[in-house]
């Protein structure tokens, strides 16, 4: 196919490969159940001593309130509790370590063709869910929070998790072409990008909380996002390699008057665009 473009330009695109058939085994159903129901069991029990500590927070004080008084509120014994959190700060945050699961879950799910930026943006947008599912109880949580210095430790703490998690990802993701004059910056390059999202991310997240949760907040994160792609997005990608090892981000080669760019058939527009204009950049 053949498309005008300032010059002559040629795109080749990659089918994609097929996707394996496998059918699950009969037994792995049962398994699978049983697993999901205690996984709900073992949430709703941390959200209930969750509500219960935050109502006690709320009438009693942080400082006041000790453990034994939450898992009698939840109607458990103390024991239970600590089956559950190692603290009465961490049943401020119940969602955090099913959220991380979830986000790593984006991560190891994503299409080969997009942008690993958008990858980790995605990601994130799990724990915006979290705290968009319960707002009332999220800007409680925040206003607490910022009114005790022991849980706003335990909050830095849950977002550097995050972050970790995504510069992991990040550092699998570079193009080995854009850093060869330096590979020793990948790490601090990932770093720096998966921090940067996650900023972005609760950047936007506490301006909704104290907005007391109005507000279109997927839109206002989608905006960020898109200042924080344009700002690392460059270096990052280029060299993902699907099954086969082709490359699956869009790469491009001028030759005179033609410039050939290679895709697969399943990449949004936006990415293919995006290939074309940095490859007219670098003739």
């Amino acid at each position: 196919m053949r498309t005008e473009l300032g010059t002559c330009s040629t795109f080749m695109f990659m089918s994609q490969p097929a996707k394996s058939t496998r059918t699950p085994a009969a037994t792995d159903a049962p398994e699978t159940a049983v697993g999901g129901r205690a996984a709900a069991q073992r949430l709703k029990m941390r959200r209930e001593l969750a509500a219960a500590a935050m109502e006690l927070f709320a009438t009693k004080g942080y400082e006041a309130t000790t453990v034994d008084e939450i898992a009698a509120a939840a109607g458990v014994a103390r024991r239970t509790f600590f089956r559950h959190f190692r603290s009465k700060e961490e049943a401020i945050f119940p969602d955090h370590d099913d959220t991380l699961v979830r986000a790593e879950a984006v991560l190891n799910a994503a299409p080969a063709h997009e942008h690993p930026l958008d990858t980790v943006c995605r990601g994130i947008k799990e724990v915006m869910k979290m705290y968009a599912a319960h707002p009332d109880i999220s800007v409680a949580r925040y206003k607490l929070t910022r009114e005790v210095p022991t849980l706003r430790e335990a909050e830095i703490a849950s977002v550097a998790r995050y972050e970790r998690l995504f510069t992991r990802y990040l550092l699998g993701h570079f193009d080995e072409h854009a850093h060869a004059d330096d590979a020793n910056d990948d790490p601090l390059l990932a770093e720096v990008a998966a921090s940067a999202v996650v900023t972005a991310h609760n950047h936007v997240l506490r301006r909704w909380l104290r907005a007391a949760g109005q507000g279109d907040l997927e839109a206002q994160l989608d905006h960020a996002f898109a200042i924080v792609r344009k700002t690392f997005g460059t270096g990052i990608g280029a060299g993902r390699s699907d099954q086969a090892g082709h490359r699956t981000a869009a790469t491009a080669s001028a030759e005179g008057e033609v410039l050939v760019t290679v895709a697969r058939t399943d990449a949004p527009l936006g990415e293919v665009m995006r290939a074309i204009e940095q490859a007219l950049k670098e003739r």
